[in-house]
């Protein structure tokens, strides 16, 4: 090894500075207790309603409704619990990336410790496929080779030269080096990464935002028509214990017990769906934010691109041969330009084959890359080429090695009897004399966005060579390779659904910009006009940044994590609803901040992985665009049920304004305990079905559909159509029931077994009027028979099951004594059929009248 190396520290000096500066360990990130989170779940804004609700219910003489609605809390919290406690162990994943023991040099030997024991100041013995355990600065090194691209997000381990850092997480691919420990634990830059992992705040998500508003409005109409109940019961003369009890009912009728566990159910649901499509839904409302998505921050590598290094085509002074396969497996097609250039182009490949020390293998039956990508590239351009295959030729023949130096860009190696160089073209042609032929050949592969290496060849005439320098005699080029890391075949098609769908995509990447923008222009990611940023010309103001960036194909390259956090902050400042990709360690801190991290599942990392909100298991792009649809899809269901829920409200509500109106002549249509079974009962499950319906074909026809739940179309269905239109045949039922056991406009209203035959007809009328709404709302421009009454799978046995459960309350004696009801008589069976083709008919005329209008 070269270079002169540290004593390092004695017994006594560590352990004194192992008590003063702690152990090298990384910040564990604090999280709250599991009962902690229960507690959270349950005293929510909705929950604290639900809690109130059943509180006044049991003041009000209703335990079972009491009981009922602190179950549905309960179960609530509990199923919120299991499916959206993300395993948020960003910090636990990265002190796995720490190894378990390390060598260093203490008391004038070598002596082998726990990781968590190195101190500033040890001397730390590195070999190939180490982990470094802390942040250090090489005293030494041989052929240094480290990758650190968990941490940089470059795409190829770079050489560590004497004197220069290592930081702790990056491992050693290739030589061997003595460094000097400079940081430990919390203060390593794997440390600062944990810390922005952990540290900042999930913002909240378009679901969480509009459901907020949906639950403050529905508490404000419960309590305000509860509030004006009260006063119209005392106004007609009631005594107040009853009209207190009495707005009470009104007002636990009114609360949507169910709507939460349905949108989580509808979540759920879409998650499954996302599991179909391999992508991992690892927080249940990131189903719906994807579909909110207006800007795409992806990543280069593994996420457009295979990350699969290719050679493409080998140029040398005698002909060119272009390569065309996919992969690390030796079968290829070979075109060659020219008789000789095939045997010119072997002895180019056998050339650089022996710069590397990377290699293609076959594993299982795959041919996968054996260390860095582009040398097992070069590995596999000599298999198809047909040079000897055999082991000893990545070890027997070089006897010497200098490894990549990152100023000279280039390497060598000294053979028996020559010496070969690799690097980049504008390093090694110069020295290869001033044949203007390979300058030509070399801008013509760049300018098709190729990586190019140049090898050339000296021979070594008995010497031994002290340095790089030393090497450069009497070069003669043996050619240019040119490689590239394919794109997935469905981007280019994946980024064009992105932008018809009004969805911004732009390339963050550590890469260099020319390698970011020759990928971003083959895949169609920039446009002629879209800026290309590096992370050195960020602005460190906001606003300013926020207006350099928000531009759709813009590619930002070398940046940093604290970059791409800046990034996603400033995008989301602009109203922006940031999808960030990403898969290396580097990228953690902004899959945590921005609105929906989606990680890889292949190619990403643990750390990656648990910062993130979904998962990509097949690393493709065009799983996000899937994911876009189904979350579209997810929240238009939402809004789907929602119209559902508030339909029947109005239905509910409609008997206590009748009773209120007619000063508590008229009797109720309804009983609160009636209005918890719907609610509870018979809709709940038609509800969870609408939110599987499937994603209509038009979603990715337009920008995000993301806005406020309850939105116009929602009110006037709900308020200004089918929900009058429910009431009205509730209370035709209720009316034409009376009339049919007797009772006369002008006569006393009649009580026990006929006005409980009355209420039952009413009951049942909802409850298939209600059937033929939840098929109304599938969509609200076109009618179920176009749509196809099975394609929802769920829907109609959802519907079924509801009115079976309907007519057990109707004719279970037991039951139907304590919600206060009765089989009804013939007319009022007869209305309540009715309103399936009335509610379906009318609905089908209000879009057609609509569809003309527009």
């Amino acid at each position: 090894m070269a270079g002169v190396t540290a004593p390092g520290l004695t017994t006594s000096e560590a352990t004194e500075r192992r008590a003063r500066d702690g152990a090298n360990t990384l910040p564990a990130a604090k999280r709250p207790s599991v009962l902690r989170r229960m507690l959270g779940e349950l005293t929510h804004f909705f929950a604290l309603l639900l809690w109130t609700a059943a509180a006044l219910a049991f003041f009000a003489k209703l335990p079972q409704l009491s009981i009922a609605i602190i179950a549905v809390i309960v179960l609530n919290g509990v199923f919120a619990l299991i499916q959206q406690a993300r395993a948020d162990r960003a910090a636990d994943r990265l002190q796995e990336m720490l190894p378990t023991r390390v060598t260093v040099f203490r008391d004038g030997r070598r002596r082998l410790i726990e990781a968590e024991d190195v101190v500033v100041g040890d001397v730390l013995l590195l070999e190939s496929g180490d982990r470094v355990p802390a942040d250090a600065t090489v005293l030494a090194e041989n052929r240094l080779l480290v990758d650190s691209s968990m941490l940089t997000g470059e795409s190829q381990a770079n050489s560590v030269a004497e004197g220069e850092a290592l930081f702790a997480g990056t491992f050693v691919v290739e030589g061997d080096s003595r460094a000097e420990v400079t940081a430990i634990g919390q203060h390593t830059r794997l440390a600062g990464i944990a810390r922005l992992s952990t540290s900042t705040t999930k913002p909240d998500t378009p679901l969480t935002r509009g459901l907020n508003g949906v639950v403050r409005l529905t508490a404000a109409i419960s309590v305000s028509v509860g509030v004006l109940f009260l006063l119209l019961s005392l106004l007609i003369g009631n005594p107040v214990q009853q009209a207190f009890v009495f707005a009470i009912g009104v007002t636990v009728a009114l609360v949507p017990e169910a709507l939460l566990p349905t949108v989580t159910l509808s979540l759920a649901w879409g998650s499954e769906q996302m599991a179909k499509r391999q992508i991992l839904v690892r927080n249940l409302e990131a189903v719906e934010t994807l579909g909110s998505t207006t800007f795409i921050c992806t990543d280069k590598t593994g996420t457009l691109t295979r990350n699969q290094m290719t050679v493409v085509e080998a140029w040398t002074p005698a002909g060119t041969v272009s390569i065309d396969g996919a992969g690390y497996g030796p079968t290829a097609t070979l075109t060659p330009s020219s008789p000789t250039a095939t045997d010119a182009a072997r002895e180019l490949a056998l050339a650089a084959e022996r710069c590397s020390t990377g290699y293609a293998e076959e594993v299982q039956g795959q041919w996968r890359a054996h260390g860095d990508p582009m040398e097992a590239a070069l590995d596999t351009l000599a298999r198809r080429l047909g040079v000897d295959t055999g082991a000893d030729r990545r070890t027997g023949p070089v006897q010497l090695r200098f490894p990549f130096d990152p100023r000279l860009r280039r390497m060598a190696v000294v053979l028996a009897d020559e010496i070969v160089i690799k690097g980049a073209p504008d390093a090694v042609l110069p020295l290869c004399g001033d044949d203007p032929e390979p300058h030509r050949a070399m801008e013509a592969l760049t300018a098709r966005g190729l990586r190019v290496l140049a090898i050339a060849a000296g021979p070594r005439n008995g010497r031994t060579p002290r340095n790089q320098t030393d090497c450069e005699q009497d070069l003669r080029l043996l050619g240019l390779v040119a490689l590239q890391d394919p794109p997935r075949d469905d981007v280019s098609e994946s980024l064009q659904a992105c932008r018809t769908a009004g969805v911004k995509v732009a390339m963050v990447t550590g890469d260099h910009p020319a390698t970011a923008t020759a990928i971003a222009d083959e895949v169609g990611l920039r446009f002629p006009d879209s800026p290309v940023l590096s992370g050195t010309d960020l602005p460190e103001d906001q606003p300013q940044l926020a207006a350099l960036i928000d531009h759709d194909g813009v590619v930002i390259a070398r940046v940093s994590p604290e970059d791409k956090l800046r990034i996603a902050r400033a995008l989301r400042s602009r109203g922006h609803v940031v999808a960030m990709t990403g898969d290396g360690v580097n990228d953690a801190p902004a899959l945590h901040e921005s609105d929906i991290g989606v990680a890889m599942g292949l190619s990403g990392t643990d750390v990656a992985r648990a910062a993130a909100d979904l998962v990509l298991l097949d690393d493709s792009f065009a799983g996000i665009v899937a994911g876009i649809e189904q979350g579209r899809a997810t929240f238009v269901n939402i809004r789907r049920f929602l119209t559902y829920h508030l339909t029947d409200n109005v239905a509910e509500l409609a008997p206590f304004l009748v009773w209120a109106l007619s000063g508590g002549y008229f009797p109720l249509a309804l009983g609160v305990l009636q209005i918890i079974a719907l609610d509870l009962g018979t809709d709940t499950l038609s509800a969870v079905a609408l939110g599987a319906e499937p994603p209509a074909q038009h979603l990715l026809e337009g920008p995000p559909v993301h806005g406020r739940l309850m939105n116009r179309t929602v009110l006037r269905r709900a308020f200004g159509l089918l929900g009058p239109l429910e009431a009205v045949l509730s209370l035709a039922a209720f009316v034409v029931s009376l009339l049919a056991l007797g009772w006369r406009p002008g006569d006393p209203f009649p009580t026990g077994h006929a006005l409980a035959a009355a209420s039952g007809a009413a009951f049942i009328t909802v409850v298939l009027a209600q059937t033929a709404n939840v098929f109304a709302c599938r969509s609200s421009s076109r009618w179920p028979g176009a749509l196809g009454w099975f394609t929802n799978r769920l829907l109609v046995p959802a519907a079924l099951i509801g009115l079976a459960i309907s007519l057990l309350e109707l004719w279970v004696p037991p039951v139907a004594r304590l919600l206060g009801q009765w089989n009804p008589p013939l007319w009022g069976w007869a209305v309540a059929l009715a309103s399936i083709p009335v509610l379906l008919g009318v609905d089908a005329l209000d879009k057609r009248l609509r569809a003309r209008v527009s």
